[in-house]
């Protein structure tokens, strides 16, 4: 399998660039211009990120910040940054590396190879999705807002984790009991409301944007 390394940065010519590059290198190459989308590549679990710092919104330390606590694999800052108070933050934030603009893409593609020689980690089986301040973590089975973590019961982190994989599609009462419960359970669907209901009072605790929608007639989805 291609190695996937994905490339972050609000100037459109250089992600070009880079991606050009990487992929006459074999590599698989994913691509951000903006913090936000970059939070959604990560879930495709890239192998190293090169990541803009000076991007509008959501910067490249904020982004690193956000996902560090989840993402083990390399991330190498790109900037034209080069004060030490920044290399710092960088650092301080989990970056791994620096790569100053204007740079050389064979010195670049040298760091890449040494950092993935280096990585020593194992791979990341475990996705995580990342949907405004919160975050699923479906290796520790909970959830995340502002890297305050909210605990959910076995089913409801179930409920969560079926709806969240399979954000837009609608589930009836009837499928989700099926899928969590199993076919052979002695009960009913009318569990399931209640459950999403413990699930949707946690959410509410930090923040007032709905997650799962009540499709009237139909069932609930996870909204995008």
């Amino acid at each position: 399998m291609n190695t996937k390394i994905l490339i972050v940065d609000d100037e459109i010519d250089i992600v070009l660039m880079l991606r050009s590059f990487f992929e006459s290198k074999g590599y698989l190459v994913l691509f951000a211009t903006n913090g936000e989308e970059a939070l959604k590549q990560i879930e495709r679990q890239p192998n190293i990120i090169l990541l803009d710092i000076n991007m509008p919104g959501l910067d490249g330390l904020e982004v690193c910040e956000r996902i560090r606590n989840y993402i083990s694999c390399p991330i190498l800052f790109l900037t034209a940054r080069i004060e030490d108070t920044d290399k710092v933050r960088g650092f301080a934030a989990g970056g791994d590396d620096y790569i100053v603009k204007p740079f050389s893409l064979m010195e670049l593609e040298a760091r890449v190879i040494a950092h993935l020689r280096r990585e020593k980690r194992h791979s990341f089986e475990a996705q995580v999705r990342f949907s405004g301040d919160l975050t699923i973590d479906y290796l520790e089975r909970c959830l995340f807002f502002s890297d305050k973590r909210v605990g959910l019961a076995k089913k409801e982190f179930d409920i969560v984790e079926l709806l969240s994989q399979n954000p837009g599609q609608v589930f009836d009462k009837e499928r989700i009991y099926e899928r969590i419960w199993g076919y052979d359970s002695e009960g009913d669907s009318s569990v399931v409301t209640e459950h999403i209901r413990r699930i949707r009072t946690k959410i509410a605790a930090h923040t007032d944007r709905v997650y799962i929608e009540t499709v009237w007639g139909c069932g609930y989805k996870w909204i995008k």
